[in-house]
């Protein structure tokens, strides 16, 4: 046989089957003497056999670990191996629906998230923030929406975990909304106003135990365990004034922490 009608054959390109004879899955023929191959019944046997093990889901280095071993043996190790791959990616797949049916069911009954979709820890969490007209809370909406992309799945969970008493104190609920107003009217002013240090130290006071508590652990994904280029690019969105309102909470956070792990003196 030429290799247009083995192809045809088996049901495959005549590409495909050069590409196997690259990677050494499947052997090359003899060649006539106009140097055309020459194929056989057995080359069909073998590429029908390639065809039906990367329609299971092989990749051709291990279909080739497969074709070497006559007996068989790792043929069942191979295919156990890819069974339990298989099993795991139904798995996923049914978590990620899961997910989208949570995501879909949410956008209906208007809960979605205007920086959605987000995890289902972020998403409790801003349901529940004040965001009004603030121009502030909605990029800090934004900076949380990042962050729960870039963390692990624990991290996450801790993290906005940490954060719910913003959610679920509705008098520090309040509070967090009027800080937010404030630091809407320092959008034009310069980091030496007066009313800088005053809502850094406010904001740094009225950030929950447990979030304090993560920093002293270096847990918490704050400010103040970034690389330099992400703190630097994080500072960089806010109005000078508001940058270095940031800059006076973390001073205090960290100051927070300090207070925390300091050895109490002996009486």
């Amino acid at each position: 046989m030429r290799i247009g009608e083995l192809a045809a054959l088996v049901g495959v390109t005549t590409r495909a089957v050069r590409h196997y004879h690259h990677l050494g899955v499947l052997p090359e023929p003899r060649r006539r003497a106009n140097g055309y191959r020459d194929y056989g019944l057995r080359h069909a046997v073998v590429l029908a056999r390639i065809r039906r093990l990367t329609e299971l889901g092989l990749g051709l280095a291990e279909v080739r670990d497969v074709l070497a071993d006559d007996a068989g043996r790792e043929s069942v190790e191979i295919l156990t191996e890819l069974d339990a791959d298989l099993a795991r990616q139904e798995a996923e797949l049914a978590g990620r629906r899961a997910r989208l049916g949570e995501l879909i069911a949410q956008a209906r009954e208007g809960r979605l998230p205007a920086e959605g979709p987000v995890s289902p820890e972020l998403t409790a969490l801003l349901g529940a923030l004040p965001v009004g007209g603030s121009p502030m809370a909605a990029k800090d909406r934004t900076h949380l929406a990042l962050l729960d992309t870039v963390m692990s799945a624990d991290e996450r969970e801790r993290f906005f975990t940490a954060l719910r008493p913003f959610a679920d104190d509705s008098a520090l609920t309040a509070r967090v909304a009027e800080l937010y107003g404030r630091l809407d009217d320092l959008a034009g002013a310069g980091p030496d106003d007066p009313r800088v240090g005053p809502l850094g130290d406010e904001l740094a006071s009225v950030m929950p135990e447990e979030m304090v508590r993560m920093m002293a652990s270096g847990a918490s994904g704050g400010p103040e365990s970034w690389a330099d280029g992400f703190g630097d690019a994080f500072l960089d969105d806010f109005a000078p004034a508001q940058a270095a309102v940031v800059r006076r909470m973390i001073a205090g956070l960290a100051a927070r922490v300090e207070a925390g792990t300091k050895p109490k003196p002996k009486p």
